[in-house]
């Protein structure tokens, strides 16, 4: 059902009980609730989350909404819905806060999830930041391989402004390794399919990287 399909169900059964003498449906009148509500905890903790991009400064809420909606997914028996809640509520954790011990488990299984649900953008989302773990901690190798099959699964999708972010991320990596052919390619691609896509801020990241990697256009 849709976000209006469940509160016009959920007001049926309220009239139901409080007219019809039929109270059993009270019971799904709330779970079409807690979905409404988490979709909604999502949408607004990802709308603080681009703020806090945009101007990093910590809003608590943030934390707070995504782990409200992973709590009424899981509540409601949504794989697909916990997976990506709780990779928002790594992300505050990593992103936001600079925790990167914290942020691995929730990753780790929102990846688990992810996968049991068939979510593979969700997938795609949790590997590249798997990878920023490994990378964090000096796992060059491994860092690599997640981001190569978080790529693999957005090539897959067709989701073209997140491959060229993750040919960024794979350009610092092989820059790291001494490959500076391989990163001065990664950054060429992911410009073309930045400028293509028109994915603006991804070509912020790509001229940042050619600066801080030395590489030429």
């Amino acid at each position: 059902m849709t976000r209006d399909e469940r509160i016009a169900r959920a007001d049926e059964l309220y009239e139901r009980a409080m007219f019809g003498g039929e109270p059993d449906g009270l019971a799904e009148a709330d779970r079409c609730l807690d979905a409404v509500e988490a979709d909604l905890a999502l949408a607004r903790g990802r709308l603080l989350h681009a703020r806090f991009l945009a101007d990093p400064a910590e809003d608590p809420a943030e934390l707070t909404l995504f782990t409200r909606a992973a709590d009424l997914y899981r509540g409601l028996g949504d794989t697909r819905g916990t997976a990506e809640a709780l990779f928002w509520v790594a992300i505050c954790h990593q992103v936001v806060r600079g925790d990167h011990a914290t942020a691995e488990p929730l990753l780790t299984e929102a990846d688990e999830l992810a996968r049991r649900a068939g979510d593979r953008l969700t997938e795609s989302y949790v590997l590249r930041h798997l990878a920023f773990v490994e990378q964090a901690g000096g796992r060059a190798a491994r860092a690599r391989e997640l981001m190569e099959r978080s790529t693999a699964l957005r090539r897959e999708l067709g989701f073209r402004p997140g491959v060229a972010a993750n040919l960024v991320g794979l350009a610092y990596l092989a820059a790291e390794a001494g490959e500076r052919d391989a990163a001065a390619a990664h950054l060429a691609e992911a410009e073309s399919l930045a400028r293509e896509s028109g994915a603006a801020g991804v070509l912020g990241w790509v001229g940042e990287a050619r600066s801080r990697l030395s590489v030429p256009l």
